[in-house]
Order: C-alpha cells, then sequence, then structure tokens
C-alpha cells in the first residue's frame, strides 16, 4: 500500500508548483517542470498542460505525457465534449472524474474512446482563466487508480489555478505542426512519470531514500511513495530489480 502524504507534505509541494510556474511565467524554466513538479501533489500516470487558440478554435499541448491519440484529442475535440461546458464554469473547481455523473461519462467521447482504454480511473481536469477572465487553457491529470476521498490534494490543485494560468498564458506555442509531441521520454519507459523517471535514476547510483530526498528537494516520505510506484509498474520485487531495469534503459542521475 502506498504511503499515504500528510497535508503539509502536499503543501510544501504546491509550493514547488507555485515556484515553477513563476519560473515558466518569466520565461526562465519550461512549462514541463511545471508538470515534474505538480506530480508532488497528484500522484498520476498521465497529465498535460495545453493553451486555448481562440483563432485555431483548439488547445495547443505545452507540456504532456499522455499518449499521442490521447493528446490529440485534447488539442482537437475535448471542447466539443459533453463534459467541457462542466469544466469550463469559471465558478467551478476543477471537474474531478470521481464526481462526475455515470450518465455524463456514458456520453463522454472523451471518457469512453480515450480514458477508459488507458485504465483511467480518477483525476481532474481543471479550466484555467486569465486574469480578466480569458479562458486560456486546462490541465489535465489522469490517474489509473480511485483517489482517496476527501484528500487536501483536491483543494491544492484549485488554489495553484492562478500560477497555472499565468504559465500555460504565457508560454510560446510550438509550432502547429508539432502542436502533438512525438513518443518519446515524455511517456517515460514502463510507463513512469517524469519525476518517477527522476528517483529511478537517482535508485540506479544505489541512494537511500533520504539521500534521493535532498537531491531532489523533496521529502523521503514522497520518495518512498514514488519508489513503491516504480515497483509496481515496473513489475519487479525490489529496489535492486527496479535498478537493473534502469540499467538497462540506461537511466542515470544527470548530476
Amino acid at each position: 500500500m502506498a504511503a499515504q502524504r500528510d497535508t503539509a507534505d502536499i503543501l510544501d509541494s504546491a509550493l514547488r508548483v507555485r515556484e515553477a510556474a513563476r519560473s515558466a511565467t518569466a520565461g526562465a524554466a519550461g512549462v514541463d517542470t511545471v508538470l515534474t513538479a505538480l506530480s508532488e501533489v497528484v500522484e498520476h500516470d498521465h497529465a498535460s498542460l495545453s493553451r486555448w487558440d481562440p483563432r485555431r478554435r483548439r488547445h495547443t499541448t505545452l507540456a504532456g505525457s499522455y499518449p499521442e491519440d490521447a493528446t490529440a484529442y485534447i488539442e482537437t475535440r475535448l471542447h466539443q465534449d459533453p463534459v467541457f461546458p462542466v469544466m469550463r464554469s469559471p465558478a467551478r473547481g476543477g471537474v474531478w472524474l470521481g464526481d462526475v455523473p455515470e450518465r455524463l461519462l456514458a456520453a463522454s467521447p472523451g471518457f469512453r474512446d480515450v480514458l477508459s482504454p488507458l485504465g483511467v480511473e480518477d483525476g481532474v481536469a481543471q479550466c484555467l482563466f486569465a486574469a480578466d477572465g480569458r479562458y486560456v487553457g486546462m490541465l489535465n491529470v489522469s490517474v489509473r487508480r480511485r483517489l482517496r476521498t476527501p484528500d487536501p490534494a483536491r483543494a491544492v490543485v484549485t488554489l495553484l489555478t492562478e500560477s497555472l494560468a499565468a504559465a500555460v498564458a504565457s508560454c510560446p506555442a510550438p509550432p502547429a505542426e508539432a502542436a502533438a509531441p512525438a513518443p518519446g521520454p515524455a511517456a517515460g519507459p514502463g510507463g513512469l512519470s517524469p519525476r518517477e523517471r527522476e528517483v529511478l535514476a537517482e535508485l540506479s547510483a544505489g541512494r537511500t531514500n533520504r539521500q534521493i530526498a535532498e537531491r531532489l528537494y523533496i521529502t523521503p516520505r514522497t520518495v518512498g511513495t514514488h519508489v513503491e510506484h516504480i515497483l509496481a509498474k515496473l513489475d519487479v520485487p525490489n529496489r535492486a530489480a527496479a535498478a537493473a531495469r534502469a540499467a538497462g534503459w540506461g537511466i542515470e542521475p544527470t548530476r
């Protein structure tokens, strides 16, 4: 069973998300760093930040780890999904999948044809609005398990929307022909998230949870949660086996 994070851990992680979003807004870092930090708030299997292009009437992915077909749906069809008007209401927080009525999910091609085949059981779609009220894009997070309720991460994601919106609105969009990311490291070997790959790299060097925590600026408890998820996703019995898998993939610490 994964270790439960307390509210203090999640709030500390939220501060790192806000700092990453500020760096992205200032042009000092990419939006991908925001998603990496966000994985400490909501443990997820897939996530993306996309910007709304009102002239082309579509979303453009700025950073993400969804498979190509799911990314294409988010970019070109999500705004036509029956669930989207519910998500886009400024008065509402994010729409968590576990809270959507079954009848609405049954009418949603996004859930039926995209998320369900991925094994997604929970997550959030959070529309982002600029300070002047303009819709600028959205955050999508998907998890292949049910999240515990209530979860302080739910409230934290809502509180982070202003910072996320500023980062999305200020980030230069990639060229149209490169809007859908090609399969590669973002998707992760073994289905690992960006942060899980970082932890796996540290495992390959034989470091303890405390040493990994110090190097990645996270708590040892969070490292332990990541290690449990890594072992489960890679279907290996222990850290040594995970490290061997990392060596086979050429994954190693970058610093």
